[in-house]
């Protein structure tokens, strides 16, 4: 059977976690870290999506917030494992891990990781959903056409947006982790274009992908200032509720049109997700082998690519496409 030369949707998708790769394929998720003395450590997880509890939750529109809902738990949960390799054994118990210890008992961990993920969205939307309106405000007494201040507060957020990003792309601790996030796409893009999963193809693979979280977060930003900019009242503290109140409908919206991207190759989705693929140059770094190494071992857990080639491509695991 003759090879195609376009990409596949494999399914999987994944994120890069502190010396490591998390690879998700349907209800499982693998989390590969390699350790201090360079061994490479690998575990399988199982969650199940909120949106299995009900047909309701799969509609189009509303799949994309419990979707994110996921990711943000399944995240966490993966970071903290990969963390767990690099703790300080020497560190002493405080009194306030005894006392969260009593007060919760083995749910700690729930605990702690359900109050970062509210600090987490509180510090995201005072920063790019309200920190914006307030700055575009300021403009008020001077522009008096509300067209031209909603245009205004929506270049300041994406401003905002690519500042925070440029910022973190400059920190150094994370430019291995934005090497770890190039060798999660490269793998995943390896796959799509029917080659085998060996170290030589994934390196020759690109880095950047259309399904990434970079180009998600970038079409939130983008479709807020659409949304923004025809949703108008007169009340101010209505104005800063709806850009709270909305972001669920927005997240929905960023959802479906990843979910596109990443399953058609036209001129339109190419044209659409060109500005995130841009930005992936920031949120990526070329990974070196040892960090290929490690995002193959996490895809291997979750996924048989090997089957996936024979199905979607009709070649072998020891044949690869030329491209």
């Amino acid at each position: 059977m003759a090879k195609k030369a376009t990409g596949h949707y494999c399914g999987i998708g994944g994120q890069a976690v502190l010396e490591g790769v998390m690879m998700k394929n349907k209800d499982d998720y693998a989390v590969s870290v390699r350790k201090t003395n360079g061994d490479i450590e690998t575990k399988v997880f199982t969650y199940v999506s909120i949106a299995d509890k009900s047909k309701l939750f799969q509609l189009p529109f509303v799949r994309g917030v419990f979707n994110f809902i996921d990711s943000l738990v399944i995240g966490l949960r993966s970071l903290n494992f990969s963390a767990s390799f690099f703790e300080d054994e020497t560190a002493e118990e405080t009194k306030a891990d005894r006392a969260m210890e009593k007060l919760f008992g083995d749910q700690v961990e729930s605990v702690v990781n359900a109050v970062t993920m509210l600090f987490a969205f509180v510090i995201a939307m005072a920063l790019f959903m309200v920190l914006p309106y307030y700055l575009a405000e300021f403009l008020s007494g001077y522009v008096q056409n509300e067209s031209l201040l909603a245009l205004f507060e929506g270049i300041l957020r994406i401003i905002i947006f690519l500042l925070y990003i440029i910022a973190i792309s400059a920190m150094q601790d994370i430019k291995r982790v934005y090497m770890y996030h190039g060798a999660e796409h490269k793998c995943i893009n390896c796959i799509e274009r029917g080659r085998e999963l060996t170290v030589d193809n994934v390196r020759r693979s690109s880095r950047l992908h259309k399904r990434c979280g970079t180009s998600f977060l970038l079409f939130v930003v983008l479709i807020s200032v659409v949304v923004f900019f025809f949703i108008r009242v007169d009340d101010r503290l209505l104005r800063v509720a709806l850009r709270i109140l909305l972001v669920p409908v927005i997240a929905g919206i960023s959802y479906e049109l990843i979910r596109l991207a990443g399953r058609s190759d036209n001129a339109f989705v190419k044209a659409l997700s060109a500005p995130g693929m841009w930005l992936q140059k920031l949120t990526t770094r070329e990974p070196d082998d040892d960090m290929i190494e490690v995002a193959m071992k996490s895809v291997e857990a979750v996924f048989d690519w090997k089957t996936f080639l024979q199905e979607e491509f009709g070649v072998t695991a020891d044949e690869q496409e030329v491209s």
